[in-house]
């Protein structure tokens, strides 16, 4: 890898820090710091927001609207904005489905949905998991059979984020029931406000309603809403999921919250004592620190070997394994080291800054956080999943 990608990587580094510090608005700053719920307007404000900084579609061809980000200069992006605790950004349109259009659509296609993607004017939403098939997604059965010039899709899609706020829905379907399970399925795009199209809000962890129910019941699809070739689902959901597990973000996450950890252990005292100079807690974070400077090694080098094209394919998921684990395990221990505060969440907290907090200001939000990352280890591809596919790349097994 140059010397002079890493020197871009690092100026990216500082923009972002800039930007969270003097552009991005103190109402934003504020929720994101007390890990607020944060409103379809939110995130769409936070969208537009990146997209003026030309960042939101910066991993696209310049032809596209993007700058032609290397892997190196995506990771360092979301990286940064994850250890500054910045709002998610939302991954569905310019991050799955944008580069699956521009890799395997049609020009109509590509003319149609990529300009809304890029200033997220359209939401879009991810129809992949199943009932009975969820990190299996070979087992899907959600029906699409071609009757003329549409398709009419039956089935039921689960665990599908923010679909009560979706336009479209990008959904992995079975075009043909004889096929080998893999080869038998399709990638559609489907309006969500076509007739026979119901979302279920599911109640996750945290009390919010962020995943959902999908049912789609004699929906028409315009065949032309087809990605690429019928059957070649598969391999579009490949190349998605690639996209989806080498997020720095998760890099990010493990830090933002380590360091909140060491900032909780500073100001709190216990029986005259800070709970950083007491021994398990610094024996703790200390653990910690050397299983993040690990990941974060391991990231550079997955990156570095994307840059260099000499990724095994077994990279990201051990990424997406030891971050999202690592990230789980120092929440525990902050919730803990809470105490008493830790104990009752408080929904109403979460929605307005005037109501006073039960302990730290953003202790709400991290009893959100943690309550909702428990599913960290699940979704993009299960921890099982994950070994799974280091053991069969990297041990042959």
């Amino acid at each position: 890898m140059s010397e002079q990608l890493r020197a871009r990587a690092e100026t990216l580094r500082q923009e972002v820090r800039d930007f969270y510090a003097t552009v991005m608005p103190a109402e934003l700053r504020d929720k994101a710091h007390r890990h607020q719920v944060l409103s379809k307007e939110d995130y769409v404000g936070w969208m537009h927001l990146l997209d003026k900084q030309g960042w939101s579609v910066a991993h696209w061809p310049e032809a596209l609207g993007g700058k032609g980000w290397s892997p190196l200069e995506r990771f360092a992006f979301e990286d940064e904005l994850a250890r500054l605790g910045c709002p998610w950004v939302i991954p569905f349109g310019v991050k799955y489905v944008g580069p699956v259009i521009y890799a395997f659509g049609t020009d109509a296609q590509k003319q149609r949905f990529l300009p809304g993607i890029k200033t997220t004017e359209e939401f879009w939403a991810q129809g992949y998991s199943e009932p009975g098939a969820g990190s299996d997604l070979a087992g899907l059965r959600t029906m699409a059979l071609k009757d003329g010039d549409h398709y009419v899709v039956n089935g039921q899609k689960v665990w599908t984020t923010y679909a009560q706020w979706a336009d479209w829905l990008f959904c992995l379907v079975r075009t043909d029931r004889d096929d080998k399970p893999q080869t038998g399925i399709s990638f559609l795009l489907i309006d969500m406000k076509s007739p026979g199209v119901t979302v279920k809000p599911i109640r996750t962890m945290d009390g919010f309603a962020h995943v959902n129910e999908v049912w789609l019941e004699d929906v028409k699809v315009p065949a032309e809403n087809l990605i690429g070739e019928e059957g070649k689902g598969w391999t579009y959901a490949k190349f998605l999921l690639k996209n989806e597990r080498t997020a720095g973000a998760i890099v990010g996450w493990a830090w933002h919250v380590l360091d909140r950890l060491k900032k909780h252990a500073r100001e709190t005292r216990v029986n005259g004592v800070a709970l950083i100079d007491q021994p398990l807690m610094r024996n703790r974070i200390g653990e910690y620190e050397l299983r993040f400077m690990a990941l974060e090694l391991a990231a550079y080098q997955a990156v570095t070997a994307m840059v260099d094209g000499t990724e095994n394919g077994s990279e990201a998921s051990l990424i997406k394994l030891r971050g999202t684990e690592l990230y789980q395990e120092v929440m525990e221990t902050l919730v803990e080291a809470l105490g008493h505060a830790g104990v009752a969440f408080d929904t109403e907290a979460l929605h307005s800054a005037g109501l006073p907090p039960l302990g730290p200001d953003d202790t709400g939000g991290i009893l959100k956080d943690h309550f909702y990352n428990r599913a960290a280890t699940i979704f993009g591809g299960s921890s099982e999943i994950q070994r799974n596919i280091v053991a069969k790349v990297v041990l042959g097994l």
